[in-house]
């Protein structure tokens, strides 16, 4: 099945530009050109993947990512000219997946969108659903419940906990983990304890003291899906 990929871009040469090499790789593209708009676009369903640019009209990317992540896992990429370590930041923290400062490669662009598409269908090849506690993973529906409820995770926070709870009671370094989820061998492994301080906010009682994402001191992290049971 063709990915289907949003773009959300208000200056119309640049989504022209990023729209025409993303539909070169075979890829079926959508623009839009403000956070409402793609917002709806989202919840409408069959979106694979988001371009976001952060300072359009209206919502801005980052209110965008706020409000998208409440009910969605969509990977999204941000592509933006604002590029301090701030914004870099805000972007990862409120949801984002990758970010791309422009001007950009868009052999780069294309690289990252289409690592992030491999990552979800290779999720999506393996197991289908891991219960653990009150929660269930739905690596089809690329989603976390607990009960009727739907955890809000951004695209690699899902990813991150997939990788982990796929692989139940072996203990994984960071930098496996950064391997198998960012695919790549070397980068910033510290972004690994990041991501899982924010997972354990959101599944563990006590994320001080956690049950199902352990600390393996001298090695990394280890998923009990037992709940602190051995």
């Amino acid at each position: 099945m063709k990915a289907r990929i949003l773009v959300i871009e208000d200056v119309k040469e640049m989504s022209d530009l990023i729209r025409l090499y993303l539909q070169n790789e075979g890829m079926d593209t959508a623009v839009c050109q403000t956070g409402e708009e793609g917002l709806a676009l989202v919840a409408a369903g069959g979106i694979d993947l988001v371009v976001l640019d952060i300072n359009l009209p209206g919502i801005d990317g980052f209110e965008f990512l706020q409000q998208v992540r409440k009910t969605s896992a969509v990977p999204v990429v941000i592509v933006s000219a604002r590029d301090t370590d701030e914004d870099m930041i805000l972007g990862l923290g409120v949801g984002a997946d990758e970010f791309v400062t422009k001007p950009f490669s868009p052999r780069v662009l294309i690289a990252r969108v289409r690592a992030m598409l491999r990552r979800v269908n290779d999720l999506r090849a393996g197991e289908n659903t891991v219960s653990f506690g009150e929660f269930a993973l739905d690596i089809d529906g690329y989603l976390l419940k607990k009960g009727a409820v739907k955890v809000p995770l951004s695209s690699r926070e899902f990813e991150v906990l997939a990788f982990l709870a796929t692989h139940p009671g072996k203990a994984m370094s960071p930098e496996t983990i950064y391997a198998e989820v960012w695919r790549q061998q070397y980068g910033d492994v510290t972004a690994i304890g990041v991501y899982i301080q924010r997972l354990r906010r959101k599944i563990e009682a006590d994320p001080a003291n956690p049950a199902f994402i352990e600390t393996v001191h001298g090695m990394g992290y280890r998923f009990n899906p037992k709940g602190g049971e051995p």
